[in-house]
């Protein structure tokens, strides 16, 4: 969900192929995947026109579809927000009628996504309002009406202090699970308020460091699990540096200087969506984290990178 260009491009057939490669690789190892169901397939021309309530039909339908592929794959859900909910809903009412519906259906409890417009413009004022707090006390409504539905909640709005207001009121046994990848050393590690689980995108570019960090919480070593995440929290917040719409650019560039892919290249020509000064930024404090796992090879291919633009090797210095 997080780095798969789920509605900037990866179409849903493609997505679906995604998911269910995805559980069966989890399964193969003895572990478990939590994919996205969304209404990315539903374009907004679909319900663009449409009365009220057939629109939000149409939307209902579509995670419908998307939660099928999901439950069916053998992954765990995560209701993610909609950006065709968001053009369709006329208040929070519409918000809650959608979502309660879709948590009385499941036969597994979800993960909801409550994802900020820093990250999709698209979805601002979702819930049915742009006050943050108020918008957290309609969300902590629809938990707490739905508990034993509800796994946790993914809060991707870039704001601590909000994470843990909501964190604090949560219904025990519904997880917390922060994807504020500004402040992801604090509010993993956490303190004597609690913690939030991690389902984060910037895992993704700091999996070894991210590794390291949790097995050391494990062994109750928090202190020394903090010093690395914090190691990691400079490049963390230049890749979702706004317009943070594009820190997938940032991943995927990374990806393919430590080897992961051929190539870098993205769904929809994302690649081109950082600046060549951005993404030498990003190498410099990849280097510096002790991200960069083959240095050599990391760089061969940022200095292909920048002759490609037209640059001299030693401007990556």
């Amino acid at each position: 969900m997080d780095t798969a260009q789920r509605g900037m491009g990866l179409d849903w057939p493609a997505a679906t192929e995604l998911i269910r490669r995805s559980a069966a690789e989890a399964r193969a190892v003895g572990g478990q995947v939590a994919c996205g169901a969304g209404t990315d397939h539903l374009a907004l021309s679909a319900v663009a026109g449409l009365a009220p309530e057939q629109a939000l039909g149409r939307v209902l339908e579509a995670y419908r579809d998307q939660l099928e592929v999901v439950t069916q794959a053998g992954a765990k859900p995560i209701l993610m927000a909609s950006r065709a909910l968001a053009a369709v809903a006329r208040d929070s009412a519409d918000y809650l009628a959608v979502c309660t519906t879709l948590l009385r259906e499941v036969t597994r409890p979800v993960i909801l996504h409550w994802l900020g417009e820093v990250f999709d413009p698209a979805l601002a004022g979702y819930w049915g309002t742009t006050e943050p707090y108020r918008a957290a006390e309609i969300v902590l409504g629809l938990i707490r009406d739905n508990a034993e539905k509800v796994d946790g909640i993914k809060v991707s709005l870039l704001d601590a202090e909000l994470e843990i207001w909501l964190r604090e009121r949560l219904p025990a046994g519904v997880r917390m699970y922060t994807g504020d990848d500004y402040n992801y050393p604090d509010l993993v590690v956490g303190d004597s308020r609690g913690h939030s689980d991690a389902l984060l995108g910037i895992f993704a570019a700091i999996a070894p460091a991210a590794s390291t960090a949790l097995q050391l919480l494990d062994t109750d070593q928090p202190d020394r699990a903090h010093e690395i995440l914090a190691s990691t929290q400079a490049l963390g917040r230049h890749i979702f540096a706004a317009p943070t719409y594009y820190y997938k650019t940032g991943i995927a560039f990374l990806a393919w200087l430590n080897g992961h892919q051929p190539g870098f290249q993205m769904v929809g020509g994302l690649h081109s969506g950082r600046s060549v000064p951005h993404l030498v930024e990003l190498f410099r404090l990849a280097d510096a984290a002790g991200l960069l796992l083959r240095p050599d090879l990391a760089a061969r291919r940022m200095a292909q990178y920048l002759a490609v633009n037209g640059l001299p090797p030693e401007a990556a210095r």
